[in-house]
This record gives C-alpha cells, sequence and structure tokens, in this order.
C-alpha cells in the first residue's frame, strides 16, 4: 500500500509559506520513508547530544568509564542556556550517570560540555562518520547561542540524525545493552511540546527524543514505538518568529506521520 504523505506536506508547506525553513526526515513501519530538505545542513541545536550520548556509551562499552563514576563540578563547566548545573555550587558531586541524564532530559548545557570533555569532541565526530553520517558535526561547545562568525556551527540533517536513532533503536549504534540504556533516557524527556505534542498516553505507547533550540530555531530527533511498529521522526526548523510557532510545527509534523504510516491514531487537541 502507497503510504499518503499528502497531510504531511501541507504542514512543510504552510510552514514554509509564512518564511520558516523545514527540514523532516521520517522512517516508518516496513522502512517506509519520507524526506524534506532531509540532506540539507541546519543548525543542530542541542539535538547534537545524541551523538554525544552514544560516544559516551561507547566509551563504557570499552570499560574506559562508568556512570557510576563520580564528578566534581567546576566553575569552568558552567554555560549559559538550558540547565541547572549553572546554578550548582561548585565542587558538588554528582555520577556521569546524571550528568548523561541531565544532558538529554533537560539539554543541560555544563552536563554536555563535561562529557564532551570526557569523550573528545573528535571521537564524537568520528562515531558520527562510521555511523554514515557525512555532513553531522559537532563543533564547539554548547554556549547556549547560534554559532559566532569564526566559530564552527554544531550542525546537522534530517536524514542523517533519523540514521542515527534508527542505528540506536536497531541496536547497531553501541552494545545491546547500551543501546537499551539510550532508549530509556530519550524517554525521559521533558519537552512534550514537540514530538511528544499529540503522543497519545495509552498503554504500549512509548515516545523519546531530544530537542534543540536557539531564538530562532526548534529541532526535534526521536522515535513513537506502538503495537503497529515503530516511527522516527526527525524535524529541523529555522527562522522562525517565536519557539511556540517551531514547537507547533513540530507536533504538527508528528501527528500527520502518526496518521500516514497508521502508526497510531494521534490526540487532535493542540
Amino acid at each position: 500500500m502507497v503510504t499518503d504523505w499528502n497531510a504531511l506536506e501541507a504542514v512543510i508547506t504552510e510552514a514554509e509559506a509564512s518564511g520558516c525553513e523545514v527540514g523532516v526526515a521520517i522512517i516508518g513501519p516496513d522502512d517506509v520513508r519520507f524526506d524534506h530538505r532531509g540532506d540539507d545542513v541546519f543548525p543542530s541545536a542541542s539535538s547534537i547530544k545524541i551523538a554525544i550520548m552514544i560516544e559516551l556509551f561507547r566509551k563504557i562499552d570499552r570499560g574506559e568509564v562508568s556512570l557510576a563514576d563520580e564528578y566534581a563540578l567546576k566553575a569552568e563547566d558552567k554555560a549559559p542556556g538550558s540547565g541547572v548545573l549553572q546554578q550548582l555550587h561548585d565542587g558538588i558531586r554528582i555520577t556521569i550517570g546524571d550528568v548523561v541524564y541531565l544532558m538529554i532530559s533537560i539539554s543541560d548545557n555544563p552536563a554536555t560540555n563535561i562529557l564532551i570533555n570526557l569523550v573528545g569532541m573528535e571521537n564524537v565526530n568520528a562515531t558520527m562518520r562510521e555511523l554514515g553520517m557525512e555532513k553531522s558535526i559537532l563543533g564547539r561547545t554548547m554556549q547556549g547561542r547560534l554559532a559566532l562568525e569564526t566559530e564552527q556551527e554544531n550542525q546537522a540533517t534530517p536524514n542523517e540524525f533519523a540514521l542515527m536513532v534508527q542505528r540506536i533503536l536497531d541496536r547497531e549504534a553501541a552494545s545491546e545493552a547500551s543501546c537499551d540504556q539510550m532508549i530509556a533516557l530519550l524517554e525521559k524527556q521533558q519537552n512534550g511540546r514537540r514530538i511528544g505534542r499529540y503522543v497519545p498516553e495509552n498503554d504500549g505507547v512509548r515516545w523519546g527524543s531530544k530537542t534543540g533550540s536557539y531564538k530562532t530555531v526548534a529541532n526535534d530527533v526521536g522515535f513513537v514505538m506502538t503495537d503497529a511498529g515503530t516511527l522516527i521522526v526527525s524535524v529541523f526548523t529555522s527562522n522562525l518568529p517565536d519557539m511556540v510557532t517551531g514547537e507547533k510545527i513540530i507536533g504538527d509534523v508528528t501527528r500527520a506521520a502518526m496518521s500516514a504510516t497508521g502508526m497510531v491514531e494521534p490526540l487532535q487537541a493542540s
């Protein structure tokens, strides 16, 4: 049966008619696919933190670090933008498990920078290349803003980030146990206004994601699982008038994709 993407295409057309830039990649059950500007490069914002998480768990698989290892927060770790660690006192001891939880669930920037220093930026990029991601880049630490002209922006393509999530779900990004832990972390996402916006809270329905945000950028990359299969959603937006608009676009894209693939009857209330 041919998948009818008309409703999804209408969501994208309406968003772009208002001046927003939208990139989408969808991988549905039976490997049915859709993309719009799927190979275009967008600012990744905090969605790049998925790649950092993968490299951390690969390091765990090699026995080089443990989630139980403790870390003492330093003044130089603190960075503007999302999170809570910048508000905590220097010297507080937290585990690496705490750090990766904060990075994924609430997109904590200091937590992210701690992990970048731990695993190595070049190693994150090498792992993305190994996973088949040629254009996506971790080029700098988190600063709560877009890159300056002298800095390498963190960047992503919708197709490559959909592929990255697929590799986690297929237990290919790291060991099976590590991938299971990464899926569980993505399910702890606390922003339910994007991919999770119209996902019904029914038994047997699961979702997880990693958001990314700047003033004119709203992204989300993740999955929805039901008895009918798994839907991978990768949405990047830029040139937004406000965050509310971006979050609704991502929610509407996900709702249309759920309907098109017959995954689940999505919620209709905004």
